[in-house]
């Protein structure tokens, strides 16, 4: 399945947590990434960008809750650059909230803006630590005086690692075994490998998974996401492979 570069597509994780219907979910991945507790879906206010309505930006899942502005990003292929893309994913959506709150960035008086937390939930195949901070400094020249920074924490949701945050959200918990499963099942490493190995982590996953009814009733769709995942993950693996061979040959001119 062609990966379309002009309509926005979701994959399975800000199909999960970052849907009207699915709030309870997103607030409980949020409470776990922050050891908080609230309890009313409702006070979450999705805020996401789709290419299709803001200039050929998206991000996966962004959402105002109380006083922060949640950035959410699901990355199965390492990206050390991820600091630069929130930084933008940023402005644009606080572009967006002074739109809409009618708020003057010109004026006299200091606004009062919500604090962002930028996260990257990271379930790639490359050996990553349970959690590390990405910084935007670590691009510039050594010893550069900058006048920005920017924070990402990178969380690893590979089934079987980050204990506590797995075990605080059932959800994310059943994504990362469907994600492990489908690998483990996709034996053949093509397509119709990967469209077999979908339907079989499905129709094994267990019946309590809160996640399987949500699934089985957008199958088709959800197939759609992880087919297209698979390619994006093939492609920028032949990427860094280029990558890395292009250095080599550097290093030896």
């Amino acid at each position: 399945m062609a990966v379309d570069n002009v309509q926005y597509k979701d994959r399975l994780f800000n199909f999960l947590f970052g849907s009207e219907e699915n709030k309870s979910w997103t607030l409980s991945l949020y409470n776990s990434v922050n050891g908080s507790n609230y309890t009313d879906p409702e006070s979450i206010e999705i805020t996401t960008i789709k290419e299709v309505m803001y200039l050929g930006m998206h991000n996966d899942v962004s959402f105002l809750i109380a006083n922060e502005m949640a950035l959410f990003e699901q990355q199965s292929t390492y990206n050390p650059n991820m600091p630069l893309r929130l930084l933008q994913y940023a402005g644009n959506l606080y572009e967006k909230y002074v739109k809409q709150n009618k708020l003057n960035k010109y004026g006299s008086t200091l606004l009062s803006l919500p604090v962002p937390k930028l996260i990257v939930f990271y379930n790639g195949t490359q050996e990553q630590p349970d959690e590390e901070i990405l910084r935007l400094s670590d691009s510039f020249p050594d010893g550069a005086d900058a006048d920005i920074e920017v924070k990402v924490r990178m969380l690893n949701v590979n089934y079987g690692r980050s204990e506590k945050l797995l075990a605080g959200c059932k959800p994310l918990a059943e994504y990362a075994w469907l994600v492990e499963e489908i690998r483990k099942n996709n034996k053949s490493h093509d397509e119709d490998g990967m469209n077999s190995a979908i339907d079989q982590a499905i129709a094994d996953m267990p019946n309590d998974f809160e996640i399987k009814p949500f699934l089985e009733a957008h199958k088709a769709e959800v197939k759609g996401m992880l087919l297209t995942e698979y390619n994006e993950a093939e492609q920028m693996e032949l990427f860094r492979e280029d990558e890395i061979g292009r250095a080599s040959c550097r290093e030896r001119v």
